[in-house]
């Protein structure tokens, strides 16, 4: 029995290396410079259409629009999906130039079956390339020509850099959630682009070529629809690129409640993804041997920060524990040496990408801010949420 359960221990800590391991290689790699995209892809702009997902967003979808529709190519198209709204986005929408379609189903909620409700609509008269940006997303003026031009020259998706900007009252916490969002927005895509991999799908800024956005499943309540997109894209053949030269930027949410909301959606999600496509992403890169796509199956194990380090602190103190009982070193060791590779990997990235976010100071209770996630992970074995909730704005 000791050494059945020392081989379970050491098995658990080796996953937890591969990810600490993945995520090393991904902060070194991004220290190198990226190739620029700008002018990569010739002078032939591919039709378009910008697709913007809405659900009560009267307070923010004007600048949404107005930040994008000055920079459409001719014969763009501008689609806000009002849906399931019980406010006034779809009026403020038309008022600020946007093609409007409005969808009510109330019992079909999520991004996924609004996306899904776009594509049918542009079917009649389908584009080139299509692109989606979240209605509380603000677009950089050269974001919508890259993304098309870089998707269509290369037939796969693309993804632009997502920045998150912080509330507008700022506390510790709030600081390590954006450096934490910034390693996972912008190091490790950029670490993967440099390398030659595919990246997640973050939800906006992205770009599918037309045939490859209806030749997936959309219409999910998924809530990590982003992630899954782009886990389907994947299976399909379609590895989404990292376009870095060109970003959307959202703000966090400045409530407690809306933070809560927002992140326990996300870390659920990706929970949930991983144990729902981890394995089909192996079996299909055994199946064609391609490396790319193990890449992209190791960055989605790869859980949210907070998570992986204070479950990997949980996962050391076991083996700690059954080494001084059991005298069982080798789960300890391989524990260790992921410790150590994600405390190095994050010193990594703070030191080339965080000072301006976050002191080395704050750096070190980030400690405090994972345990302050603990009842998250719980709640997902115990009670994990499974229906998307809209986060607040303000």
């Amino acid at each position: 029995m000791i050494t059945s359960f020392t081989s379970a221990l050491a098995a658990v800590s080796t996953m937890y290396l591969l990810c600490a391991a993945f995520l090393a290689v991904q902060s070194g790699a991004a220290l190198f410079p990226h190739r620029r995209v700008r002018s990569a892809f010739g002078d032939r702009s591919p039709r378009l259409a910008v697709i913007i997902p809405a659900h009560n967003e009267s307070l923010m979808i004007r600048k949404t629009i107005d930040s994008i529709r000055s920079h459409l190519p001719p014969g763009g198209r501008l689609l806000v999906v009002a849906d399931n709204c019980t406010d006034s986005t779809a009026e403020m929408a038309m008022a600020a130039g946007a093609e409007v379609t409005v969808r009510q189903n109330s019992e079909r909620k999520g991004k996924g079956y609004a996306l899904d409700h776009s594509l049918r609509l542009l079917a009649a008269d389908p584009p080139d390339v299509v692109i989606f940006v979240d209605a509380d997303c603000e677009v950089e003026p050269a974001t919508i020509e890259v993304l098309a031009k870089s998707c269509f020259a290369t037939q796969r998706p693309v993804q632009a850099r997502y920045v998150m900007q912080p509330p507008a009252q700022t506390g510790l916490f709030d600081r390590i959630a954006q450096f934490a969002w910034r390693v996972r927005a912008f190091v490790r895509p950029a670490g993967s682009a440099n390398l030659g991999w595919p990246c997640q799908l973050m939800g906006t800024g992205m770009a599918l070529p037309w045939q490859s956005a209806v030749g997936v499943h959309l219409a999910s309540g998924h809530l990590a629809e982003d992630q899954k997109l782009g886990a389907d894209l994947a299976l399909a053949g379609k590895l989404p690129l990292f376009c870095p030269d060109v970003h959307v930027t959202s703000r966090s949410p400045g409530t407690k409640r809306a933070k809560q909301t927002q992140r326990t959606r996300w870390e659920h999600g990706h929970l949930a993804l991983i144990s729902e496509y981890f394995p089909r992403l192996i079996a299909c890169t055994l199946r064609n041997r391609t490396f790319p796509l193990l890449a992209f199956a190791l960055d989605l194990c790869v859980p949210p920060m907070s998570l992986l380090l204070v479950s990997l602190v949980v996962v050391q103190s076991s083996n700690l524990c059954w080494f001084l009982w059991a005298d069982a070193f080798v789960p300890l060791l391989i524990s260790s040496l992921a410790l150590l590779l994600l405390v190095a990997s994050l010193a990594l990235a703070w030191w080339r990408f965080g000072r301006d976010v976050i002191s080395l100071r704050d750096m070190l209770l980030a400690p405090a801010y994972c345990i302050s996630r603990l009842p998250s992970l719980l709640l997902y074995f115990a009670h994990r949420q499974v229906d998307w909730i809209r986060t607040d704005r303000v």
